[in-house]
């Protein structure tokens, strides 16, 4: 049987699952610089690079202190709620979806800022290592 999921797991597989029907590969908790640990990347048909920060709580929210060194790694960034959660509250140049663990929507599209080519040949690289790892460390169980 598998393990209940947490309210922010539960929002990232949604996220996932919608952003695949658009053609975008995600990963969950993806570290795309030492010390920073995303809550999903996503890599779009065309290279474009998304950075989603899911939250299960107003306090969550509050007490995030790093979402802001993510911009640096993302051509967007978005937030991911639940549908309870208060929208207005989020900075209005970010991105948000609203999730649950079956699917997802994305209300606000974040805007853009694009990535270097060097640091976007970098983090496709190592999202392509991190996802093949992954695989190979599913199929050695």
């Amino acid at each position: 049987m598998a393990a209940k999921l947490q309210p922010g797991q539960a929002i990232a597989r949604g996220v996932c699952r919608h952003l695949l029907q658009h053609g975008f590969a995600s990963l969950e908790e993806f570290t795309p610089a030492p010390g920073l640990r995303v809550d999903a990347m996503a890599l779009g048909p065309k290279g474009e690079i998304w950075i989603i920060e899911c939250k299960s709580s107003l306090t969550d929210f509050r007490t995030d202190t790093k979402w802001q060194g993510y911009l640096d790694f993302c051509d967007r960034f978005f937030w991911a709620v639940t549908t309870f959660f208060p929208l207005e509250l989020l900075p209005s140049d970010t991105g948000i979806i609203v999730a649950d663990a079956y699917g997802a929507e994305i209300v606000r599209m974040a805007a853009e800022s694009k990535l270097a080519a060097a640091r976007r040949k970098k983090l496709t690289l190592k999202f392509a290592r991190n996802a093949a790892e992954r695989l190979h460390s599913i199929k050695e169980s």
